[in-house]
This record gives C-alpha cells, structure tokens and sequence, in this order.
C-alpha cells in the first residue's frame, strides 16, 4: 500500500482535481505517476517527483497549456511504487481504472518501467517517462510509451572513447587498453556493459574483469581485488548510487590505482559533496548538465532551470530531476499541439515531437526513443563536476592519469 503520506497527498489532489480530467469540466489535466518514494530507488524517486512538481509548478505560473484556445491547469496524482516492479505494475492499473488517468508520467527505472509499459499499452494511455533508459523497452512495438533520455547503451561509452583518446595523445594503440568493470544485474545496467562491450570491440580493447555486481550491492572488495591484480587501464561501474559510493571510497580504502574510473549516478550519490577528496578524478556518465546551452520557453537555459530547481528543493539539480521536468514539458507541448485531450490525439501529437527543452532537444523515432540527444562525460575535479566530454561542450580537459589522494 502506500505510505500514509503519500495516501494524504493522492486524496488531497484528486479531491482538487474533481472526478474528471475532461477538457470543459475544471480546465485541469490530471497526470498520473508512480514513484519511488521509499525502498532501493527512493533517492532518485524523489529526484523524479521534483523534476515532475517544479514543471508543473512552472507551467501553471505560466497560466497552464493552451488547449483549443482554453488554458488549461496540471495535476499530478502520486503513488509510491515502493521501488518495486510488482507494485508499480497495480499502481499504472489503479491510475488509469479507479481515478480516471489518462495520461501516465514515468517511474524510475528500467525495471519498474517494464512493468508499467504493457499495463499503459494495453489501455493505450500515453506514457512519457524519463528515468528508464533501458534498451529493450525499445523493441517491444509499444505505440504508446516515449522516453526523453538516451538509452542505456549509451551512459559509458564515452569513457572507452576517451580512454581510446588519451591513449592516441600518449602514443599508446587504443587497441592495448585493458577495462576491468563491474555492473549490477539489472536491466539498466546490463544495457550500459553492452554499449561498453561494443565500443570496446571498435577499438579492439581487452576486457580483463567482466563482474556483476548483487542488487543489494555494500561491497565491492572481491571485484577491487581482481582489479588490482591485472591493473587495467579503465574501471566502469554501474551498480546506482551504491555502486558509485562504493568504487570511489574502496578504491581509496583499497589503493587500487587505475588511470581511469567512470561511474554511473555519480552526482545522486553525491560523491563529489561527501567524497570530494577519495573522488578526485573519477569520470561520470551524465544525461545532463547545467552549462549545456539549451534553452526552453518555460525556464530559460539549463542553468536557469538549475538554479531555480535549487532554490525551490535545495539540492543541487540532478540529472532525474531535469530528465524528469522535461517528461512535463513534451506533455504540455503534445497537449497544445493536439488541441484535445483526447489519449489517442496526445499519442498521435507525442509522436511528432521535436522540442527543444533545457533537458535536450526531444525527437521520437519509432520505438519512442528520443533520437535528438547525445549524453555528456563528467569529471569531478577539485570536489565540484566539470564537462570533459563529447570536446565540444566540454568545460575542461579532462585529468589523466587520475591520482589517488595520499
């Protein structure tokens, strides 16, 4: 069940909704989102719900979506998915049978996603998500799901090109980089190891230590240990925020000395803030970053957002949160642009969406993968996250090798 929080706040906004989401009853589009409020993902559920409130926040102090010339206000109904797929599954069944939601925003992660996307496909109701970044929820033939962010195929593969690069100036073959990695045994995850496997096989690269991490990952000891013994040129890891925590402090505790860490869920985890010394150096897959030079009619540019989003939670902006508001603005952009409410209008308008966003630019192939983005490189130097990489939209260069602090 949900918590007795989130029960209160459910009753309260569909009270304030009314039992209808209809065009000329209240002017009120009524959204639906299971969360993570509490379990495994909570952080990062709460990340999402932000970026979902300060959207709406922002759209309604706009004077809501214009929808055939009448404006119209958001709600958004909340459940907690309690980080579980099982439960996120009955909520997407709850939210569109019992309070009447049409329109569903995304849960985090691949694998509450892939629970939810045949419940909204098989009541053909829009889904825009926004934290699932799997791959396979791309070649199922879903007409109605569409994500905002880059699959996961994609969040480390900038490490092995950088490697490969780095390797190029200190005139080193790419083809004698040696990755050791380490990656959870979830959807997500084991989508980013096959996009490093992939641009490792470009390059010819050897992968030395090929490990998967426990759900309920609290130490990395064992992965570290092989990892010290074959001394690899690059170390990936994708295990969520715990993974992230892990590898930059038993690294440190360890003294296992690799030229070239990268993580993913670097900046939820915090690391540079809690971890700023034993972190130096460490490279982070991002699908975000404030200094990016995109811009939008509702915040401005990506660092307007960013100080806005930390005025408002204050917490820094993380990628969940900014991937997340944009989920509401390609909403609000379908709606105006279908001129009804009507699901299957939305769907046909969601389909032809190409949107700039201080998130990205938004433009949906097919399968309802946002073609338009590319996914930025981090390094966190001097306990703060500096752009590395693609160059183009790179702050500085990047550090090599990393040094371990003494």
């Amino acid at each position: 069940m949900p918590t007795s929080l989130t029960a209160r706040l459910t009753a309260v906004l569909v009270l304030a909704a009314g039992s209808a989401a209809a065009e000329g009853e209240d002017a009120t589009v009524v959204l639906g989102a299971a969360v993570s409020l509490t379990g495994k993902y909570s952080v990062n559920g709460k990340n999402t719900k932000d970026g979902y409130d300060i959207a709406v926040e922002r759209i309604n102090e706009m004077g809501g979506v214009k929808i055939a010339g009448k404006s119209h206000k958001l709600k958004v109904i909340y459940y907690d998915d309690e980080s579980t797929p099982a439960r996120g599954a009955q909520l997407a069944e709850r939210l569109i049978n019992q309070d009447g939601v049409k329109f569903v925003l995304g849960a985090y992660s691949s694998g509450l996603t892939k629970a939810m996307a045949p419940v909204t496909e098989k009541y053909k109701v829009p889904h825009v998500e926004g934290n699932a970044a799997a791959r396979e929820l791309f070649t199922q033939g879903y007409r109605y799901l569409f994500a905002v962010l880059s699959t996961a195929d994609y969040y480390l593969r900038d490490a092995v090109i950088l490697a490969a690069e780095m390797a190029k100036e200190h005139g080193r073959n790419p083809k004698d980089v040696k990755i050791a990695m380490a990656f959870e045994n979830d959807p997500f995850s084991l989508d980013v190891r096959e996009g490093v496997v992939e641009e490792a096989k470009k390059y010819g690269m050897k992968i030395l230590v090929d490990d998967k991490l426990p759900p309920e990952i609290n130490d990395m000891a064992a992965t570290l240990t092989k990892v010290k013994a074959v001394k690899p040129d690059l170390l990936l890891v994708s295990g969520h925020e715990k993974g992230a925590t892990l590898v930059v402090r038993q690294t440190a505790e360890m003294k296992v000395d690799v030229p070239m860490v990268a993580s993913t869920h670097c900046d939820s985890a915090k690391i540079a803030e809690n971890l700023a010394q034993a972190a130096d150096g460490v490279l982070c897959g991002s699908q975000w970053d404030r200094h990016l030079a995109y811009q939008d009619k509702w915040f401005g540019s990506a660092e307007q957002y960013a100080q806005r989003f930390e005025k408002r939670f204050n917490y820094p902006a993380p990628y969940q949160a900014a991937e997340s508001t944009a989920v509401v603005l390609v909403f609000a952009d379908a709606f105006a642009r279908a001129g009804s409410l009507d699901p299957e209008k939305v769907r046909d308008a969601l389909a032809s969406t190409d949107l700039m966003t201080m998130f990205a630019p938004i433009k949906f192939d097919s399968t309802g993968k946002n073609i338009a983005k590319q996914m930025v490189l981090y390094q966190v130097l001097n306990g703060t996250y500096k752009v590395v990489s693609p160059r183009k939209w790179a702050e500085t260069k990047p550090v090599w090798p990393r040094k371990l602090p003494q």
